[in-house]
């Protein structure tokens, strides 16, 4: 069966919508002819932990990566698949095998040939070193190479899902010659990556910035236009702000300033606001418990955080109105996914202190119950106005919070590999499926202490297991989705995490920068159709 043919039911099983953009100038035009030169200023807050998606799936990983390394497709608007380094792909009818042609003639930066032998080296290290990847390509049994130019992936069952995770930064294109045989999460091209892409890395200052300079030999010629990307790493907010108004910065993603100078920026003729480019990674707020705590495994105690929290006052106070209720661990823009089921936990103080003392945790003298240390994800300053809110809303049912902070790797490195945590509170993208996204949160097989935004909280339920596997593989869309809200409601009730809010995130830019939307993964994309009007 052709790609075209499968591809309707596939963009149905992805359910995603983008929304309409705020100016024109993000977006290539027809007719408008690029102007060659010049060099764009972008901003990645926080710093990434390393340079490529192939053992990280950070957020600030997924803004770099795909400017060196490509993947077999990338995704237009509405989830269509579209070439990059396949030209054409075909899927067996019992969707069990991808058959993918790829380009020829692309070279890798050291300027060795692209083949079938990377990318199946590329599959099956993304299967067993990424977090997402373990799930995502966990029914892979082999990929073959008939011929230097073709790649067949085979598949134990089927993955309905599968056609929309060859981007590069799900499913990256590494050089096995260079990775081949070596340790791959220590690999020194993890920080100093070597692609296809349009731009081939220079040097990473960290702390300050990582460079990067037009590929000559880019197989999609004339692109890219500017001859220079400098990713500048800039951790106060008030600095990026500024940054942005003064020229320093012409591109930031993810609401990269604080909420409340958004109507400063509007007003602001040189800065414009984008909307879209966020669909391919739909993201969602949530407290992540640990559930080895001797407080917190209690569900009670767990019941009683979440009657604590008033979701009206995060979505008002914190993100100014630029977000949405979203309770359960499937986040709205999932249409046919998502449960609307209102939450069984209402914001209700009088219930929170009942079931602490339920619980076996009264109130002592200093009218404290137990203490616990908060972490927040340092992205942006919103998280921290997260843990202001909760350090004060918990009070109020007797539980003492100390806010601990740190930069992007130490809270990584605590929560994913130390485990040294009591809660946390931060983002995670559902990506375009649950079975990529979601799946990763609670499936019991995805914990692994050292790989991060898996598992963190330890959850382990054997029917919420099934449900996901089940799911994962079921080619019946309306069986599907009963699976996927059968695994809802049993999350809304056990809380292993509490979702809270779908954030609504913004791009500002110079409008002096054009083209840097073309796609549903936004500037989380290659970058290659950007140029800067002299």
């Amino acid at each position: 069966m052709k790609h075209k043919a499968i591809l309707s039911a596939l963009i149905m099983a992805t359910s995603l919508f983008s929304l309409p953009g705020l100016a024109d100038t993000a977006t290539p035009q027809p007719g408008v002819t690029p102007q060659r030169g010049g060099t764009l200023n972008f901003l990645a807050e926080p710093e990434p932990p390393v340079l490529t998606s192939l053992v990280s799936t950070s957020g600030a990983v997924m803004k770099v990566n795909a400017k060196v390394i490509e993947g077999l497709l990338d995704y237009d608007f509405n989830m269509n698949p579209v070439p990059q380094l396949a030209t054409s792909w075909s899927v067996s009818p019992d969707g069990k095998a991808y058959t993918f042609h790829l380009r020829q003639g692309v070279k890798w930066h050291d300027g060795k040939d692209f083949t079938s032998a990377d990318v199946a080296f590329s599959i099956l290290t993304v299967k067993q070193y990424n977090s997402r990847g373990k799930g995502t390509f966990a029914n892979v049994t082999e990929v073959k190479t008939p011929d230097p130019y073709t790649a067949i992936i085979e598949l134990s069952q089927p993955a309905p899902y599968l056609l929309s995770a060859f981007s590069a930064n799900e499913a990256p294109m590494v050089p096995k010659h260079l990775y081949e045989g070596t340790n791959i999460l220590s690999n020194p091209h993890n920080t100093a990556p070597i692609g296809t892409g349009p731009f081939v890395f220079k040097e990473w200052v960290r702390g300050s910035h990582i460079l990067y300079e037009r590929n000559p030999n880019y197989w999609d010629q004339p692109k890219p236009y500017i001859d220079r990307l400098v990713v500048k790493i800039i951790p106060d907010a008030a600095t990026r702000t500024i940054a942005l108004e003064t020229g320093a910065l012409d591109l930031g993603s993810d609401t990269p300033i604080p909420m409340s100078e958004i109507e400063s920026i509007k007003k602001n003729p040189k800065l414009g606001i984008e909307t879209r480019g966020y669909g391919y990674s739909p993201t969602q707020t949530r407290i992540e418990f640990d559930l080895d705590n001797p407080y917190l495994k209690n569900l009670k105690v767990r019941q009683a955080i979440a009657h604590s929290i008033n979701l009206d006052v995060l979505k008002k106070v914190v993100w100014y109105g630029y977000a949405s209720n979203s309770p359960t661990g499937i986040t709205p823009e999932l249409t046919q996914f998502h449960d609307s089921t209102p939450s069984p936990y209402n914001f209700d103080i009088a219930k929170a202190n009942k079931l602490l003392d339920e619980a076996g945790f009264p109130r002592q003298a200093n009218g404290i119950r137990f203490q616990l240390v908060h972490d927040f994800m340092p992205y942006g300053d919103s998280f921290k106005r997260v843990a202001e809110y909760l350090k004060s809303a918990l009070a109020k049912v007797g539980i003492d919070v100390t806010i601990r902070s740190q930069d992007f790797a130490t809270f990584v490195k605590r929560v994913y590999t130390d485990r040294d945590f009591d809660f946390n509170n931060g983002s995670i993208s559902n990506l375009f499926d649950p079975a990529v996204g979601v799946q990763r949160l609670y499936w019991s097989k995805t914990y692994s202490p050292g790989v991060p935004f898996g598992n963190g909280s330890h959850y382990s339920n054997p029917e919420v297991d099934r449900l996901l596997e089940q799911a994962a593989v079921e080619t019946d869309q309306a069986k599907r989705v009963e699976l996927y809200k059968q695994f809802q409601r049993i999350i809304a009730t056990e809380i292993p995490d509490l979702n809270l809010l779908q954030i609504n995130r913004l791009t500002i830019y110079n409008k002096h920068v054009h083209g840097f939307i073309n796609g549903i993964q936004g500037v989380n994309g290659s970058l290659a159709d950007v140029w800067i009007e002299q």
